[in-house]
């Protein structure tokens, strides 16, 4: 019985450091992880716009857009929303819009799936590093930005900010 407690009490002392400074990290890490692969990808994009037209005319099928407004709107899209991610600002918002760009941006170029967009899905090997970002992005959704991110001080800073709920400007 005495080792209980001492084993217990370390225990709940490694989950609040976890809690308070792993976890938010590693959603720190998730975010900018996943926002340099988005904005890597939107610079190649940024760097040769009749590649990137000739790619979304011939290879890329988007559904309901044109090829080059596709083109157009994944380039900003991928320079844009990665910065957003990286700082954490609308980070659930950010998030989710890039898991489904994500989406969007399998579905569009079938040769990711090379045996097939449902036996890739559920294998290692096929898409693989856009598995990782959902996963990454669905991490972000689910627990939000984390402590280091600019949603987290825009909250700090509006809990600080003295609230005058009677006064009148």
């Amino acid at each position: 019985m005495r080792l209980i407690q001492p084993l217990t009490s370390c225990y709940t002392s490694a989950s609040g450091i976890a809690a308070d400074w792993l976890g938010p990290t590693v959603l720190l890490l998730m975010r900018v992880w996943v926002a340099l692969a988005f904005w890597h990808a939107g610079v190649v994009k940024f760097e040769d716009p009749y590649g990137t037209q000739f790619l979304f005319n011939t290879m890329y099928q988007v559904p309901l857009l044109p090829p080059d407004a596709a083109a157009f709107l994944g380039t900003w899209i991928e320079l844009i929303a990665p910065w957003l991610l990286g700082f954490g600002i609308a980070g659930r918002f950010t998030a989710l819009f890039l898991f489904v760009y994500n989406i969007i941006a399998v579905v569009s170029y079938p040769a990711l799936w090379p045996h097939g967009f449902w036996t890739g899905l559920f294998s290692i090997a096929d898409f693989a590093d856009h598995k990782t970002w959902a996963l990454m992005l669905l991490a972000v959704v689910a627990w939000g930005p984390g402590r280091w991110s600019v949603d987290a001080l825009v909250g700090r800073v509006r809990r600080a900010w003295p609230t005058h709920a009677g006064s009148t400007p």
